[in-house]
């Protein structure tokens, strides 16, 4: 009898889907994609249509020749590449290789590897959507003659190796414009003023002045000053400019007489988030476990493709994970429902199902979520190692709280009054948790229930006050603050960004970000990503000479012209034009001028080379910025920056342990480091410390390490003997709490850098009354 053929990218997925499929099924994997565009040339017919010419890639033809021979055995063969447009240029690939005349093929989508998923894509097959297909292609297309058109400029400008790409370059831009932005800043000072009030018969409170003679005051941001001007309300707000100024009050406001002008108490509801989409998730798990965004989807296409749970054998632990919907089956709401009211309470449980909408360009998927609540992480955790424990535990914690209750807040607020001066203190606190039962996302370091100019200074307010009773003033006291500059982006804020702006795909923001930290564009420390000078020179470069080409209004247009295509609403070809037709007449300028494109890169010295007499000037290379002869090739003169070599010659105080010579600060392409004054003879080196004993054996120094992907973290000195590491950096003073060796510096963009303890967790702010201001 012959058998069906069910084809499928991963032989992971193939293992799993093999459990729920009868004897009839045989259950092939492609690996991946098995053709691409050629490596040495273009690829694409740009006259003849965009014609693109796929070969098959290296390795692929044992693979594909198993294909064909499995579907000339088959009865009828099924393409289930994963459920996207990549997986619908995947399938119409291999169709094209395994197609057997008058033999049934068709296109199944596995939303989740379930054996319910599987038999409802099964019952349902469909053709291979062309349009879809198209919209991939056009992709593909673009992104291979931008990197094949821009990329030689960029290496004739600089050195071989760089990249630019059609998305890529626009994250940069993002990056660099958003250094450009903090290297401009200017801080401008203001200042806070904190009493303390005691009403009749009650407990004293602080609060903070925010009115003076009706006019409020607030921090005098770039983006608050902007709309104060656009909205015309100068009059309605002010801040206190100066010390002498915050003083002048100080002293008015101890001659006045208080009363309570103001006392309410409201109720807010705080609704659960959306289940995932690949942005958010991306997100979620970059913030709360600390995960990179091409591990994160690594994990997790683990988690869909199927993960041994014992005697159950392998199981689809999550839906589909590259979705842009918030949709749900109603199945899937069906059972959480159930095990809410089961594990929580009815008191958790909505009256009706929480539904969520969003403008989605794959709304065929649903959510990512758990296929069944068979499973809770708990349950399974012996059978997941850690990073994907804590992924399907933050998936699994996301979609149970998205379909619970809301949490009710409790606000209270106090507005004290005397003479032109009004002061607000304002306390809010749970009075049913709710959805926080199982996902509390509170203590994310950029959001908690205050708002960042809350008047509460961790205090609980008196729960009844009656309007117009005295409140006398105990103390008051002036704090000095500064505006901050924007934050540096994260991972997971640029993800938000470029996801908010319809920059890219959310299966590509990984990539993207993969991309730009190997190119050494930018680099990430402490969680931030650091715009470097390459990358910076690079941007400046095609903004320059692409810039209707590498800008965010550009690149999301060609988003939604392709989802049109995907839609079936525009052509491939016309689509493309819209396309090459520009990028094609700043190409052609461009190609014009490559060599006033290097001399510009060029910096003067107002040096002359000791060899030839040229002038010195200062160019790239793979290992940074050096100073050379302006002859090249004639002299070969090169050698490095002034700053390099002093800090190359500065000796540190430390004998050598090989050969008794000097250590010296040396540096390259991978940092600074300590180096023997004997070299070549002598190869010795040793990393730079930050001062700082290892807490954990007590012998090593703290050092910074960098990962495989160039990621900065704290480590031991004596590693491997010594495994201890932070990705924060430690603070060579002790917790004033618990007395432990360290702290480590911590940094969000509403409270700027703060010390905590790694121990007991207790926080030192740098700005002791930043959580008032």
């Amino acid at each position: 009898m012959e058998k069906s053929l069910i084809i499928v990218e991963s032989p992971a997925k193939a293992k799993t889907i093999n459990k729920y499929l009868g004897k009839e099924y045989i259950v092939h994997a492609s690996v991946g994609h098995i053709k691409n565009l050629p490596k040495s040339k273009l690829g694409v017919d740009i006259e003849g249509g965009y014609i693109p010419t796929f070969e098959t890639i290296e390795g692929k033809d044992e693979v594909i020749e198993k294909l064909k021979n499995a579907a000339a055995k088959a009865e009828t063969i099924y393409l289930a590449t994963d459920p996207d447009r990549e997986g619908e240029a995947i399938a119409a690939d291999i169709a094209e290789e395994i197609r057997e005349d008058h033999k049934p093929m068709y296109r199944v989508l596995f939303h989740e590897i379930t054996q319910k998923g599987i038999s409802e894509a099964m019952k349902h097959p469909e053709r291979l959507n062309g349009n879809l297909v198209a919209s991939q292609r056009a992709r593909r297309i673009m992104d291979r003659i931008v990197g094949y058109k821009v990329s030689p400029i960029v290496w004739k400008t600089f050195f071989y190796g760089l990249s630019a790409g059609r998305v890529q370059s626009v994250a940069l831009r993002l990056i660099c414009e958003r250094e450009e932005e903090i290297q401009a800043f200017q801080a401008q000072e203001y200042w806070s003023v904190i009493g303390e009030f005691e009403p009749e018969e009650k407990k004293s409170f602080y609060a903070k002045l925010f009115k003076i003679d009706g006019r409020e005051l607030f921090v005098p941001s770039k983006d608050n000053l902007l709309e104060i001007e656009h909205k015309g309300t100068k009059d309605r707000y002010t801040f206190i400019h100066s010390e002498e100024d915050a003083r002048q009050h100080v002293e008015e406001i101890k001659r006045q007489s208080y009363q309570v002008a103001d006392f309410q108490k409201k109720e807010s509801k705080r609704n659960p988030l959306p289940p995932f989409i690949t942005s958010t998730l991306q997100q979620e798990a970059s913030r709360k476990l600390r995960l990179s965004a091409s591990k994160t989807m690594k994990a997790a296409q683990k988690l869909y493709e199927g993960i041994d749970l014992g005697e159950d054998g392998l199981v689809g632990l999550i839906t589909y994970m590259r979705t842009d919907s918030t949709r749900l089956s109603a199945d899937a709401v069906s059972e959480v429902r159930e095990y809410i009211f089961n594990n929580y309470g009815k008191e958790y449980l909505p009256a009706h199902p929480n539904v969520y909408k969003k403008k989605a360009s794959q709304d065929a998927h649903e959510a990512i979520r758990p296929t069944s609540t068979k499973y809770p992480p708990s349950a399974i955790r012996k059978y997941l190692d850690k990073d994907l424990y804590r992924l399907y535990e933050l998936i699994w914690n996301r979609f149970v709280a998205c379909q619970m209750e809301a949490a009710i807040i409790e606000t209270t607020t106090v507005v004290v009054e005397g003479g032109k001066y009004q002061f607000k203190a304002t306390a809010s606190r749970y009075t049913f948790r709710g959805f926080l039962q199982v996902y509390d996302d509170s203590r994310d370091e950029t959001d908690s229930i205050e708002d960042e100019d809350s008047e509460m200074i961790d205090e609980v307010l008196p729960d009844v006050l009656a309007i117009g009773h005295k409140a006398a003033l105990l103390s008051v006291v002036q704090h000095r603050h500064e505006t901050k500059p924007p934050p540096r982006y994260t991972e997971a804020s640029l993800v938000k960004t470029l996801e908010s702006l319809r920059i890219g795909r959310p299966s590509t923001y990984a990539s993207i970000v993969s991309t730009i930290l190997d190119r050494k564009y930018v680099e990430q420390k402490e969680r931030r990503l650091y715009a470097l000078s390459l990358g910076i020179a690079v941007n400046k470069m095609l903004i320059a000479n692409f810039p209707d080409i590498f800008n965010v209004k550009f690149t999301a247009m060609m988003e939604d012209e392709l989802d049109t295509i995907a839609n079936g609403k525009q052509e491939f070809k016309q689509v493309l034009d819209d396309f090459y037709i520009p990028f094609s007449k700043s190409l052609e300028k461009v190609s014009q001028k490559t060599s006033e494109l290097k001399k510009a890169t060029q910096e003067k010295t107002g040096e002359v080379c000791e060899k030839c007499g040229k002038p010195m000037v200062i160019k790239w290379g793979r290992n940074g910025k050096f100073m050379a002869c302006s002859g090249y090739p004639t002299c070969k003169n090169a050698k490095p920056l002034p700053e390099e070599q002093a800090l190359q010659q500065h000796v540190v105080g430390m004998k050598c342990d090989l050969c008794g010579g000097d250590m010296i600060v040396r540096s390259s392409k991978f940092g600074t480091f300590l180096g023997c004054s004997n070299y070549p003879t002598c190869t010795n080196t040793k990393p730079i410390g930050l001062g700082i004993k290892c807490p954990k054996c007590g012998t090593g120094d703290v050092i910074e390490r960098k990962t495989k992907r160039k990621r900065s973290f704290y480590g031991c000195s004596r590693y491997p003997d010594c495994d201890f590491a932070s990705w924060d950096k430690p603070v060579n003073e002790p917790c004033s709490t618990c007395g432990a060796s360290y702290m480590v510096s911590k940094y969000s963009a509403k409270r700027g850098e703060y010390l905590l303890c790694p121990n007991c967790k207790a926080e030192v702010e740098k700005d002791p009354i930043s959580a008032v201001g």
